[in-house]
């Protein structure tokens, strides 16, 4: 069930207020979910495609009443899926229980239940929304245990690996590879999730801030976005740390990366990886004849945005958000390419189990719109003191393993912030 009528409060943050809750949020749209009424997980080279089948078999076995029938409203599923077609990180959809959206100045409640004797009225689903939001999570002050502590790889070895990723570039195996390292946080108590999402929304509101089952983080890189037939996604790469830049020269970040041909290198290859797949989906694609310099609290980015309008199949079928995340997963600007000898390298290289990180992250309704997301900027709550932080950078043959180092770390510096802990120091650049 989903209302239109429902009044807004003074944003979509105030129900951002228990642990627990699935995000979706830019710009104070978007949309909060909690509880689970159902869920699929999978894994290996299929998990696409199973998921996909299960949506549908939910969707055949389902009754709807959406009185709105905007994208996201009716029933949806919240989805995570893993980097790897080798991971045995469960991908996972998830039908939460109760739904608040908010969208172009409306917002709307949506009430979902497998108990068919269940009465699908605005007062059972406003109830059951007052009853998640009844019992608010604590936020959380630093504590003197908390500790930034290094990951599989430490500063040195992820060097290293950079080093040995530009000899495979150099040698010509490939054009790009995409590496990736962790960090892990020690908390002194137990992680207020809440507390940390709603930090990242507000603080980077143009970035897409996500929350799925222990997957938090805020993007700034849109995969795919799927409505009403027409596709739309924003494309990373190139980055630029804000922390040092100098005072009083507005033309910096334009000319240190717009004018370096590493930067817009690595950047076509990413745009190129995207379009090239997109484009047998579509009848027509635009895009920014130049990538234009996206600014973030933390970094500055070489970004693109491509909007294509989608065709039917043979079987008279638009593809869904889903199918598209399918087809594009991953994009030269996670992984490489080609993909197949990046993701080896990837394997050889990291030496760490990306699970989520860099997988697709989002949401899609009954009718095939969806936001997807790239899970970036984020982290892996592991245990409520445990959490696992992560960022990667495109290892072009200009890169330098030095700089790709404190790349990371600028890319760390959003969820270190939001998780109430003290950036790098010194040059271990831990505490």
């Amino acid at each position: 069930m989903a209302r239109g009528d429902m009044d807004p409060r003074t944003g979509l943050l105030d129900y951002v207020v228990r642990n627990d809750a699935h995000t979706w949020i830019r710009r104070g749209g978007g949309l909060v979910a909690y509880g689970e009424t159902a869920r699929f997980t999978v894994t290996g080279p299929d998990r696409f495609t199973r998921a996909q089948e299960w949506w549908r078999s939910e969707l055949a076995g389902a009754e709807v009443e959406d009185h709105l029938g905007v994208p996201g409203s009716g029933l949806i599923a919240f989805g995570s899926f893993a980097f790897s077609k080798t991971s045995p990180h469960e991908s996972r959809l998830i039908v939460p229980r109760v739904v608040i959206g908010c969208s172009e100045g409306r917002t709307w409640l949506t009430y979902i239940t497998d108990d068919a004797e269940a009465e699908l009225t605005a007062e059972s689903a406003e109830a059951a929304l007052a009853a998640y939001l009844a019992e608010p999570a604590p936020d959380r002050v630093p504590d003197a245990a908390d500790r930034l502590g290094p990951g599989v790889l430490s500063e040195d070895q992820y060097k290293l690996a950079v080093a040995d990723g530009v000899q495979h570039v150099q040698a010509g195996e490939l054009s790009k590879l995409v590496l990736a390292r962790d960090v892990v946080a020690h908390l002194g108590g137990p992680v207020a999730t809440a507390q940390v999402l709603r930090e990242l929304a507000v603080r980077y509101e143009d970035c897409w801030t996500y929350a799925v089952d222990g997957l938090i983080g805020s993007t700034p890189e849109m995969l795919i976005k799927v409505e009403n037939n027409t596709a739309r996604a924003r494309v990373l790469a190139g980055t630029l740390d804000r922390k040092n830049a100098p005072q009083g020269d507005p033309d910096y970040p334009n000319r240190v990366l717009a004018g370096s041909d590493k930067q817009l290198h690595e950047h076509q290859i990413a745009i190129d990886s995207l379009t090239e797949t997109l484009q047998p989906f579509t009848s027509s694609m635009t895009s920014h004849s130049e990538p234009f310099v996206l600014q973030l609290p933390n970094v500055w980015h070489l970004a693109s945005d491509v909007t294509a309008e989608l065709v039917a199949d043979e079987r008279g079928e638009v593809p869904t958000s889903l199918a598209l995340v399918q087809a594009l997963h991953p994009t030269a600007a996670v992984c490489g390419t080609p993909t197949t000898v990046a993701g080896a390298l990837i394997r050889q290289l990291e030496h760490l189990q990306r699970g989520p990180y860099a997988g697709p992250v989002g949401w899609i309704d009954a009718g095939g719109n969806g936001e997807w997301g790239i899970a970036l900027r984020g982290a892996v709550v592991e245990t409520p003191t445990r959490v696992r932080l992560y960022a990667g950078c495109g290892i072009v043959e200009g890169s330098q393993p030095e700089a790709e180092l404190a790349e990371t770390w600028s890319k760390f510096r959003p969820m270190i912030e939001a998780l109430g802990l003290t950036g790098p120091s010194g040059s271990s650049g831990y505490q």
